[in-house]
């Protein structure tokens, strides 16, 4: 009688381990997969760091721009109460700093969350708060440094795949070689090209290219802050382009009034190839993609007296 009694404790036990045992043998096979982690919620202030931050972190994050519309003024922008939010409850945030985009830093200082990453590329950089030229992603050497940054950042934020992070930091540096490439392509051919423009948006890469721009500071930032520009800065510039001192025209594509269009109107008439350049990534670029085309415009303009006004 006491055997009989045990025989059916005995078989749910046996059924128990076995359970167990198929278990542990369908995780070996990865036939039973645990929930995976939930990807980190990162932004970027502007949308060509939110692409870096997308190349960099993969499937592991999920990422939203704010600033994308090639066709309005970055200058300008103001945050609405659905930026906020989504800057609030973001885990890592990239942000440009010098001035570009105040208004994140305020509505991060007002949202605080422990183990936030925010990455000021300004900061990152080393770069002085009086800095005059924001547009930093025109550097050669910002990105490199950002896409390391997010890697680390997001190592932090999400150990486990750490290693993928740091591959994809390798991969992200092997891509920019064309553009690099190109950069210094041009400074051999064409180094010392004079050149004029509206704003200081592409004046990095021309001064890495080799560059002489010829058109005064002051005339660019007064453009840029939309503030009125000395009378004799607009001369200056007149005469550059009457005279063909300059061998291209670039100016933001993103921003015209009567007295940019001006100056353009001034360059096509003396036969001048005129360059427009993006404050914004335009819509189907990747960062890397969208600086070998800029560049590309500038060697055309320069080799073929060719205008490239929209990127397509």
């Amino acid at each position: 009688m006491v055997l009989r009694g045990l025989i059916p404790s005995l078989r749910r036990i046996l059924s128990s381990a076995q359970a167990l045992s198929w278990f542990g043998l369908a995780l070996c096979l990865g036939l039973a997969t645990p929930a995976l982690a939930q990807p980190v919620h990162a932004v970027g202030a502007e949308n060509e760091y939110a692409d870096v931050i997308a190349q960099i972190g993969g499937p592991y994050v999920t990422v939203r721009a704010i600033e994308s519309n090639p066709n309005t003024d970055p200058h300008s922008f103001e945050a609405s109460p659905s930026v906020a939010r989504e800057l609030a409850k973001a885990r890592l945030v990239v942000r440009n700093g010098l001035g570009y985009d105040d208004w994140a830093g305020k509505i991060l200082a007002a949202n605080p969350a422990p183990g936030r990453q925010v990455i000021v590329v300004q900061e990152l950089l080393g770069l002085p708060r009086n800095t005059p030229n924001p547009h930093l992603w025109y550097r050669p050497d910002t990105m490199p440094k950002v896409a390391q940054a997010v890697a680390e950042a997001l190592s932090r934020l999400d150990p486990a795949h750490a290693a993928y992070f740091a591959a994809r930091v390798r991969a992200f540096d092997r891509s920019l070689q064309p553009w690099f490439s190109a950069i210094a392509e041009f400074k051999a051919r064409y180094g010392g090209t004079p050149v004029a423009v509206t704003e200081p948006v592409a004046d990095y890469l021309l001064e890495a290219a080799g560059c002489r721009i010829q058109t005064p500071w002051a005339l660019q930032a007064a453009i840029m802050n939309g503030t009125d520009p000395a009378p004799q800065d607009v001369s200056y510039q007149n005469r550059l382009l009457d005279r063909r001192e300059v061998k291209v025209f670039l100016y933001n594509q993103q921003v015209t009034d009567p007295l940019t269009r001006s100056f353009l109107d001034r360059a096509r008439q003396h036969g001048i190839p005129v360059v427009g350049v993006y404050e914004t990534m335009p819509a189907g670029y990747q960062y890397q993609s969208w600086m070998l085309a800029e560049t590309r415009a500038l060697m055309a303009a320069v080799a073929q007296g060719r205008s490239t006004t929209v990127l397509h």
